[in-house]
């Protein structure tokens, strides 16, 4: 039986008025790939913030593998990687050393933090490089440096926001085997991206968010039986479920010779 890595019940984040996530009910296996999708202002990033505990919900609750993150906040976070949309990083450090600081906080053994910060400069073609301050390093090489130390302590979820931004296709590539080896090993994998190709491609479900609500869920073969759409591509789903096609018909109008 598939273990469940992320569960949310009834999840809900207002700010005044503003409702960004409504009532969201998700559940995300070990060994899964689960894609985040939604336009912008959906809810996606509010989301993956409150999953990592960084965002306390007004309503609802999230739990990371079994641990409630309201009630066993450092048990459930002990298990959490978070990569941003945009990397953070100190520009004082060199990327060895940020990876270093990441191992302690983690509170890793020294030797074995030492040889896996090393195998991930090297997977990440950093090697060279890891020795100057962060702050010269262009916006793909510190994501590079994000993702490498989100892997450090070997997590059992990985939450992931636009993961691919600012990425040659090399490395991102190279992203995509990552985190599908990762997933073969029985890790969860939780990604939001605005790229459908991706998420049709390496996504094992996605999930599609509209104004807050979850309105579509399953594999990309179950979203095109529902959407009724054989031989669509999530793209078209999407756009059909969250209201881009109105807005492909708009675009059409434009061109359209006016009434003389």
């Amino acid at each position: 039986m598939k273990q469940i890595l992320i569960k949310t019940n009834r999840l809900t984040k207002q700010y005044g008025a503003i409702t960004a996530v409504n009532q969201l009910d998700l559940e995300v296996f070990g060994g899964e790939i689960y894609g985040f999708l939604g336009p912008n202002g959906s809810g996606k990033t509010t989301t993956i913030r409150m999953l990592a505990g960084l965002l306390e919900p007004t309503s609802g609750e999230a739990f990371i593998c079994g641990y409630n993150l309201n009630r066993e906040p450092a048990r459930a976070k002990a298990l959490i990687a978070y990569v941003p949309d945009h990397p953070r990083v100190y520009g004082k450090l060199t990327a060895r050393e940020f990876l270093a600081l990441m191992a302690d906080l983690y509170r890793m053994p020294p030797e074995y933090a030492r040889d896996q910060a090393e195998r991930l400069l090297t997977l990440f073609e950093l090697s060279e490089r890891a020795d100057e301050l962060l702050e010269g390093f262009s916006h793909g090489m510190r994501q590079k440096v994000v993702v490498a130390a989100a892997l450090l302590h070997r997590p059992r979820v990985l939450l992931m926001d636009e993961p691919t931004v600012g990425l040659d296709p090399r490395s991102a590539r190279l992203l995509k085997d990552v985190l599908q080896e990762l997933a073969r090993q029985g890790e969860a994998i939780f990604l939001s991206t605005h790229i459908l190709e991706i998420a049709e491609r390496m996504c094992h479900r996605v999930g599609i968010l509209k104004e807050g609500r979850l309105i579509a869920q399953g594999s990309p073969e179950e979203l095109r039986q529902q959407a009724g759409r054989a031989g669509g591509s999530l793209e078209d789903i999407f756009l059909e479920l969250t209201g881009g096609a109105e807005d492909a018909e708009l675009i059409r109008s434009l061109g359209e010779e006016g009434v003389s």
